[in-house]
């Protein structure tokens, strides 16, 4: 065993029988041995010095780094060492040439292993000594979760957490003790997770429920598909795509809906942008009811509902990516001017528009604070049936107009 380097090796929940016989002889060999007290209790009979691992990663990197060359040295690990574990920081403070990594079955693998469930397709997040809240968009915007927890970020502050912020809608299973005679697996939801008391030892899996998945459709949703008001209007479909399209979204764009109405551009908006944050700004209270149903229904996660009568009330919105105007409630000009001073560079602005006046203002107002405003037109007829023949019937024809902020 070289003394030029520390061995990181991992241990797989089942302990000692986990490792290989060529890792076991280099941790038999080892003169001194670092890990966790649970760690170090897994091999009672190793003669190297023992220092277990606490709050004390800087001194170990640093009592490692002093007996490089001078002493055979491994460092004991749960599951893979590069997995949410301690070789990310050994390899940062010692270097690549000073480490050698090896890996044995995660807790995580195992723990999906136990319910039967692929993980490739998984995201993994930690709220060990990290604050629960930092995971909420992560778990919003996911179908399938694995949560690596600890003793005072429990599965049951987690799904507290979650659900104080509007989170539901997930199938949980608690792993706990995997690999040991103790071991559990328990199904519930994030109501009745809140009630559990698991061992420390645990993994948190989340899986979104199939009903509360998203709609394969994402672009172009039928008007009919929506809840509106009777008398409501709602952007039409064929117009809906055209002016999305013109936002030029990507995964990670911040998107204002200013008059967001049925909130229909606002869900079609955050399929686009995955990553990022759609904000539906609208002033009428029953208008606010009806687009909170619609977020329910399509089950969107990254759309914030903000009633206000803009642009008042958006100064704590971060910068928009991406502006769609939809109403206007006579303030064009206000709007457009407080959109312009916040516009990220390379942003757009489009505004949708049926009247003649109201097309005039939006191109003064663009121009005056220095776009170039393109307009199109969108004439749309759709085909109808009179007794047994079919004729269009044509939609009120909307001004799709677009300004785009240009980049530093």
């Amino acid at each position: 065993m070289p003394k030029r380097k520390v061995y990181i090796i991992g241990v797989a929940p089942s302990g000692a029988p986990s490792l290989l016989p060529e890792v076991r002889r280099l941790l038999e060999g080892a003169e001194i041995v670092f890990g966790g007290k649970r760690l170090l209790d897994m091999f009672p009979s190793l003669s190297g010095e023992r220092i277990a691992i606490k709050n004390n990663l800087a001194k170990v990197a640093d009592s490692i780094k002093r007996n490089l060359g001078h002493k055979r040295m491994v460092v004991l690990a749960s599951g893979d060492p590069n997995f949410y574990g301690i070789a990310s920081y050994l390899t940062a403070k010692l270097g690549r040439d000073a480490v050698e990594i090896m890996p044995n079955v995660s807790a995580m693998q195992l723990a999906f292993a136990r319910i039967k469930e692929s993980w490739e397709d998984a995201v993994f997040v930690s709220v060990h000594s990290r604050p629960i809240e930092n995971i909420v968009e992560t778990v919003r915007l996911n179908d399938k979760l694995g949560i690596f927890t600890d003793d005072k970020h429990t599965p049951a502050d987690i799904a507290r957490v979650l659900l104080e912020h509007g989170i539901g809608g997930y199938r949980a299973y608690v792993c706990q003790d995997l690999g040991g005679k103790d071991e559990k697996v328990t199904k519930t939801d994030l109501r009745g997770l809140r009630r559990m008391k698991p061992s420390p030892l645990n993994i948190l899996i989340l899986l979104r429920e199939k009903s509360k998945s998203r709609p394969h459709q994402i672009l172009g949703i039928p008007e009919t598909s929506f809840h509106r008001r009777r008398d409501g209007l709602i952007t039409k479909q064929e117009v809906r795509a055209v002016s999305l399209a013109k936002l030029a979204l990507t995964e990670d764009s911040i998107v204002w809906d200013i008059g967001a109405g049925s909130g229909a551009i606002s869900i079609e908006a955050s399929f686009l942008t995955r990553k990022g944050r759609v904000y539906a700004i609208e002033k009428n209270d029953k208008d606010i009811a009806i687009i909170r149903k619609n977020l329910k229904k399509f089950n969107v996660p990254n759309v914030e509902v903000v009633q206000t009568f803009a642009p008042d009330g958006l100064n704590k919105l971060p910068n928009p990516t991406a502006v769609f105007i939809g109403g206007s409630g006579g303030r064009m000009q206000k709007i457009v001017g407080f959109v312009s001073r916040r516009l990220k560079p390379g942003g757009h602005i489009v505004i949708n528009i049926v009247a003649l006046e109201n097309l005039s203002a939006a191109v003064s107002a663009l121009r005056a604070r220095g776009f170039m405003p393109e307009v199109t037109l969108v004439n749309i007829a759709r085909s109808t049936s009179v007794m047994e023949l079919t004729r269009l019937e044509a939609l009120n024809p909307v001004f799709v107009v677009t300004g785009v902020r240009e980049k530093e």
